[in-house]
């Protein structure tokens, strides 16, 4: 009687195979170097969809949304305002994924990829870092004004890049554009 036949891979099957994850691996660790990236630009969709959300918020409500930008510290709130004056502390909007419920994004968390509020300017001034939007989703010089604004831009920097978030006047359209970088 014979003994039974085990069957066994060849060389040639083992050489295939590793050649294959070699080749898999080689596609995969480059693309693990991007997640930077990923978190840049979670940083611009963030500022984005929240400034989106002040402007539908503004509609919805019939009553004016701020947005304070704190370029210093890398930072912006979102605020309800009912009147002509804004008070950071008192305006701020609830969101409850945030600390203490305030909604407030500040940019030195590590999961936006090092990315840096380096200018903002509306109405053509650096020193106006606020973007207020009327009960009609519609962008103001300030908020005690009921005059249009001539839009503005926010500038981010991340570690290989740079971006430009740009509102335009009457309609607070939002775009996003790269200025520089790879």
């Amino acid at each position: 009687m014979s003994a039974p036949r085990t069957r066994a891979f060849t060389l040639i099957e083992m050489i295939l195979v590793i050649a294959l994850l070699g080749l898999a691996g080689a596609m995969v660790i480059p693309s693990m170097g991007s997640v930077g990236g990923l978190r840049v630009q979670a940083a611009l969709r963030t500022i984005v969809s929240d400034i989106t959300f002040a402007q539908s918020d503004a509609i919805a409500f019939q009553e004016k949304r701020a947005i304070v930008f704190d370029v210093t510290n890398n930072q912006y709130s979102v605020l309800a305002v009912p009147g002509s004056e804004i008070d950071i502390d008192t305006q701020m909007m609830f969101d409850p994924t945030k600390p203490q419920g305030r909604y407030q994004v500040n940019f030195t968390n590590p999961q936006y990829g090092g990315a840096r509020i380096t200018r903002v300017a509306f109405n053509g001034s650096d020193a106006n870092t606020t973007l207020v939007f009327d009960d009609m989703g519609g962008p103001l010089v300030g908020v005690a004004s009921d005059q249009a604004s001539t839009g503005g831009v926010i500038t981010v920097q991340c570690p290989t890049s740079t971006w430009d978030i740009v509102i335009e006047a009457f309609t607070g359209r939002v775009t996003v554009r790269k200025t520089a970088g790879e």
